[in-house]
């Protein structure tokens, strides 16, 4: 399957990241998604994380809008707070009210250490670096998920209750976001490093980026393993 196309510097960073990329994209959890052997336990304790880690996910992209230096970088930012609080947080709660979890226990849950781990280490990417060094971060989790998705609905064999999931994140409009970001991280890159791969900073930004990935596989991870 060919790679999704969400800009230059994402495609940098994608294959930068080696085998932990793959480890991500294509872990146990989501394969489980894929074919349907996933437990339903499993899938609601990783929705309930999820949605704590989309809580700190949008404060980190709030973030952008304080570290942006165009219109454009503000504008994105806040479309994807808006895009996380509004839209994609919507799936997670109807499908948790359908077992009995409401919105307050999701906003309430107790982090798993897999979760805190990964949303105070994209927060502080946004708080310590600037703006490259945050969407470096952040960059995994959107990318990741819009790849996923699109890989994962062309398996038209597959018959899932998780199809609503896969869609959500094969869907055009997600794709978009995608896209979107991926062509203001290309445009950020250009305006305060240049050219990626010759500078200086090139290491540091690969790091954030794979680091971010590796605890996106630890994420994963914790959703197999249900406390």
């Amino acid at each position: 399957m060919s790679m999704a196309d969400y800009g230059k510097t994402f495609g940098l960073l994608r294959t930068g990241a080696g085998q932990t990329w793959t480890d991500y994209t294509y872990h146990a959890f989501v394969e489980g998604l894929k074919d349907g052997s996933l437990p339903r336990e499993s899938f609601l304790h990783y929705l309930v994380q999820d949605y704590v880690f989309l809580v700190h996910f949008a404060r980190a992209w709030s973030l952008g809008v304080v570290k942006s230096e165009t219109q454009q970088e503000m504008r994105v930012c806040a479309q994807t707070v808006d895009a996380l609080v509004n839209h994609e947080m919507s799936l997670h709660v109807k499908t948790c009210a359908a077992a009995g979890i409401d919105e307050s226990a999701l906003f309430n849950a107790a982090e798993a250490d897999a979760n805190l781990a990964y949303t105070r280490y994209v927060l502080d990417a946004g708080v310590q670096g600037d703006f490259i060094d945050l969407i470096a971060a952040l960059a995994p989790c959107v990318m990741g998920y819009g790849e996923i998705g699109v890989r994962l609905a062309s398996d038209k064999s597959a018959d899932t209750p998780y199809a609503e999931w896969i869609a959500t994140y094969a869907d055009p409009d997600y794709q978009a976001v995608c896209a979107t970001v991926g062509e203001m991280l290309d445009d950020a890159v250009a305006r305060r490093i240049g050219d990626l791969k010759i500078s200086p900073r090139r290491a540091a930004v690969q790091a954030r980026f794979t680091k971010a990935t590796a605890l996106e596989v630890g994420f994963w991870q914790m959703g197999l393993s249900p406390q």
